[in-house]
């Protein structure tokens, strides 16, 4: 995996999914494979699955005139990945806590189970996280038909962690983006921001590692970005 130490100054346009050629612009997971000296694509194996997939949904979700504002964050995933499924039950709290307040009713029930069933996850591995529990408490009571709906649901169905980590993350990320683009509130894509970059904090502290300085290429100040990411789909 390449160093990373610094973002170049002219960079990829970024927007809504999958580009076959750097030259048509770039998602926020195929910058950060580009970043981190892998093959391009919008699956580098730099990023937790739970986090990228996150990180694509928030970017396909966002208006186009409020996408480039995450292109310093792109940095902070590279090497953000564990050892095991852990990370991802992490996230996919973080993202559904912050969804759940302002999706709509239908998807307020299935963030909360997700909520409810990831707290019961995390406690079983042994994971004990005060303050994320503690902002997903609040979410719940804030919501109370929803939590109400949710324990009851959970009272005849539970989860093994494992199986929430492989199989039910990803969806859990993907609801929470979706309820917050098109949630009935000022400022949706703010929210979304708001909610990848608390996101990537949460996965950093989880791993120990410090947040990341903005970063910029080496050479970059001379040399196009566009030319060096044409090397990458040759």
């Amino acid at each position: 995996m390449r160093n990373v130490t610094a973002i170049p100054d002219l960079v990829p346009t970024l927007s809504a999914g999958r580009h076959r050629s750097p030259r048509k612009g770039a998602c926020f997971m195929e910058f950060a494979s580009y970043l981190a000296g892998e093959r391009w694509s919008d699956h580098p194996s730099c990023t937790d699955p739970v986090l990228a997939t996150l990180a694509r949904a928030v970017n396909d979700t966002l208006r186009d005139d409020r996408r480039s504002e995450l292109i310093t964050d792109v940095p902070r995933v590279i090497g953000l990945r564990g050892d095991d499924l852990r990370l991802g039950l992490v996230v996919a709290l973080r993202a559904a806590t912050m969804a759940l307040p302002v999706a709509s009713m239908e998807r307020q029930r299935a963030l909360a189970v997700a909520i409810i069933a990831t707290i019961d996850a995390l406690a079983e591995l042994g994971i004990n996280r005060p303050r994320a529990r503690a902002d997903a408490e609040l979410a719940l009571s804030e919501s109370p038909d929803a939590a109400a709906w949710a324990h009851a649901h959970l009272a005849d169905w539970r989860a093994r962690p494992v199986d929430l980590a492989r199989h039910g993350c990803a969806a859990i990320v993907r609801t929470a983006a979706i309820g917050v683009a098109q949630a009935c509130v000022n400022d949706p894509d703010t929210r979304l921001i708001a909610l990848l970059r608390a996101a990537i904090t949460d996965a950093e502290v989880f791993l120990g590692r410090p947040q990341r300085a903005p970063i910029a290429l080496p050479g970059s100040r001379n040399v196009p970005l566009a030319a060096r990411l044409e090397r990458v789909s040759a």
